[in-house]
C-alpha cells in the first residue's frame, strides 16, 4: 500500500512526489475543503498513512481572504484527521512557526505558547487544534521558510531580483532557519513509517534548516552562491510594512524530533548548493 499526500503543487507535495509509493492528490482530484471528496480518494488509495501538504500560503493574502484561509488551513485538516482516525490510520501534517508571536531570541519548543500574528498563523494553529480534537494518531510537523528549485519562495525571489538589480534592502531584524522542502519531505516519510509502527511517538514536533539566520544573511549567501554581484543592504522589519505582520523569531527547537525520529536539522546551504544546480 501506499502513503497518501494530499497537495501536489506546493513545494514540499513536489518533492514528496519524486519518492517511490507516494501517491498525491491536487486539488482538482481531490478538493480537501469536501468531505465527500477525502472519503472517496481514502477508499480509493487505501494507504498506509496519511501526508497533508496541502495548505493555503499566501500570507499576505490570507489578510483579505480569511474564510479562504481558514478552510484550508483549519476546517480542511480537522475533517482528514477526523477521517483517518476513523480508519485507524497515522496522519503527519505540516504546520508553521508563525503560530508562534516571535518573541524573544530564544528557539520555540513544541510546547510553548503560541500566539499568531496574523490570519495565516491564525488558521494553521486552529488546524492543529483540530487535528488533536479528532483523537487519532498524529504528528505535527511544525517548520520554516521553506525553499526548493518550484513555486514561489525567497530564494527564487532572489535570484529574480539580484539578477535585475545592483542592490537590495533585506530585512535583517528577522531571524529563523531556512529549510529545504526535499528534507521536509524525507522527514515527513520517516515520521509516517515511525508512526505505524510506532503510534506511541504521536505528537507536535519541529523541524527546520541550520543554521538560523537572518533574510538578509541569507539573500547574501544566495548571490554568494549564484555568482551574483547585488549588494544587499539591512533593514528593519518598521521599514518594510507587510499587510501580514512577520515574527521576528522563527527559531525552532527541533530536538524532540531528533530524539524521537532521528532526524536532525539539514544544512541550508548544502541544499541551496543542489537547488541552484538543479536550477540552471
Amino acid at each position: 500500500m501506499s502513503l497518501l499526500v494530499f497537495g501536489e503543487t506546493g513545494q514540499v507535495a513536489t518533492a514528496l512526489a519524486r519518492h517511490p509509493g507516494v501517491v498525491t492528490r491536487g486539488r482538482a482530484a481531490c478538493d480537501v475543503t469536501e468531505a465527500g471528496a477525502l472519503e472517496a480518494t481514502l477508499d480509493a488509495v487505501a494507504p498506509r498513512a496519511v501526508i497533508n501538504a496541502a495548505a493555503y500560503t499566501a500570507v499576505d493574502r490570507a489578510e483579505e481572504e480569511p474564510e479562504a484561509a481558514f478552510a484550508l488551513n483549519a476546517e480542511a485538516p480537522g475533517r482528514i484527521a477526523a477521517l483517518c482516525a476513523a480508519r485507524g490510520l497515522p496522519l503527519v501534517h505540516i504546520s508553521t512557526d508563525y503560530v508562534f508571536d516571535g518573541s524573544g531570541s530564544a528557539p520555540f519548543g513544541p510546547g510553548d505558547p503560541t500566539g499568531p500574528l496574523n490570519v495565516y498563523g491564525q488558521s494553521k494553529l486552529a488546524g492543529e487544534e483540530a487535528l488533536r480534537a479528532a483523537g487519532g494518531v498524529h504528528v505535527i510537523l511544525r517548520t520554516s521558510w521553506v525553499f526548493s528549485a518550484t513555486g514561489a519562495n525567497f530564494v527564487k525571489t532572489m535570484l529574480r531580483l539580484g539578477a535585475e538589480r545592483e542592490a537590495l534592502n533585506i530585512v535583517a531584524d528577522q531571524v529563523g532557519g531556512p529549510t529545504p522542502a526535499a528534507a521536509i519531505a524525507e522527514a515527513c516519510l520517516g515520521i509516517a513509517e515511525t508512526l505505524i509502527a510506532s503510534p506511541e511517538t504521536a505528537g507536535t514536533y519541529h523541524f527546520a534548516g541550520a543554521p538560523d539566520v537572518s533574510w538578509a544573511d541569507f539573500a547574501r549567501a544566495i548571490f554568494t552562491e549564484a555568482g551574483l554581484d547585488c549588494r544587499v543592504s539591512d533593514i528593519p522589519t518598521s521599514a518594510y510594512p507587510t499587510p501580514a505582520r512577520r515574527p521576528a523569531n522563527s527559531r525552532l527547537d527541533t530536538s524532540a524530533t531528533e530524539a524521537t525520529f532521528g532526524l536532525s536539522r539539514p544544512d541550508w546551504r548544502h541544499h541551496l548548493s543542489l537547488i541552484l544546480k538543479e536550477m540552471t
